[in-house]
């Protein structure tokens, strides 16, 4: 039986229960937990594989990324388990993560890969 949620009742997501999906990046895979496709909002689980990697892209709006497990890191820094890096509008960069990382991820908008 399909329960039919009011527009303004939450919504309960068990991630343990999502299945796993490719992304267009080798090793890089993702749990959506909240989407809007209208505006771009999304949170999500991403689990990077070692040695993973996303190429050059533009955040359109703020991204946020919490490290849960492993590491991930650009020329500007590294973020390990545990640790919370966000970035501006419009900042750029290659994300890689040479050991595997397990990160939530929000984003107002989609990235812009370049």
């Amino acid at each position: 039986m399909t329960t039919v949620l009011s527009d303004l009742a939450s919504r309960y997501v068990d991630p343990e229960t999502l299945s796993w999906k490719p992304t267009d990046y080798p090793g890089v895979e993702i749990k959506v937990l909240m989407q809007d496709e209208q505006t771009g909002l999304l949170t999500a689980l991403f689990r990077w594989a070692p040695g993973s990697e996303l190429p050059l892209h533009e955040h359109v709006e703020v991204e946020q990324t919490y490290v849960l497990e492993g590491s991930l890191e650009d020329d500007e820094g590294i973020a390990t388990a545990g640790q919370f890096v966000w970035r501006p509008a419009k900042s750029r960069h290659v994300a890689r993560s040479p050991n595997g990382a397990l990160i939530l991820a929000f984003f107002l908008k989609p990235n812009r890969f370049l």
